[in-house]
């Protein structure tokens, strides 16, 4: 038998707050912490030396303790800061890779401060509009939860072009 078969399997296994599922490998299992893409999580695996197809619920202890680890401070163990989701944060002007409710809160602070200080992002956010260049014609066409069709023009009718 192999070794993974006399260790019983864990169902739920607890990283960076987050419950993840001990059927899955624990390469797609990270990618459902908020923040951890597939290659960060790869990136992870590698620096804390696991297997990418070993389900999550046979790891060990020590094993999620270090996977834990890596993920609070990322830049110890040799991952790439090109790699995190902050570079250059405004506050502190450091590199960094924020993880589940912080991601969050980081997020909400940011669009607020970009609000308050009446950026074009700050405008299209108060206003419900898209931030990054989309085209606006034919899509969002949103108001208050309702969609909206095509509106025509008061001069023209249905038969007519």
């Amino acid at each position: 038998m192999p070794e993974e078969q006399k260790q019983e399997l864990k169902y739920f296994v607890r990283i960076a707050n987050t419950d993840l599922d001990g059927n899955r490998p624990i390469q797609h299992a990270l990618t459902k912490i908020k923040g951890l893409s597939f290659m960060f999580s790869n990136a992870v695996l590698n620096a804390a030396r696991i297997e990418k197809a070993k389900k999550t619920g046979y790891l060990s202890d020590s094993e999620t303790s270090k996977i834990d680890e890596i993920i609070k401070e990322p830049s110890k163990f040799g991952i790439p800061a090109w790699m995190f989701n902050r570079k250059k944060d405004p506050e502190e002007g450091t590199d960094k890779h924020l993880v589940g409710t912080t991601l969050s809160f980081t997020q909400d602070n940011d669009i607020k401060m970009m609000k308050k200080i009446k950026s074009y992002k700050g405008i299209r956010h108060i206003f419900g509009l898209p931030v990054r260049g989309q085209r606006t014609k034919s899509n969002f066409r949103k108001n208050k939860g309702k969609v909206l069709g095509v509106k025509k023009k008061e001069g023209t009718k249905a038969g007519r072009t």
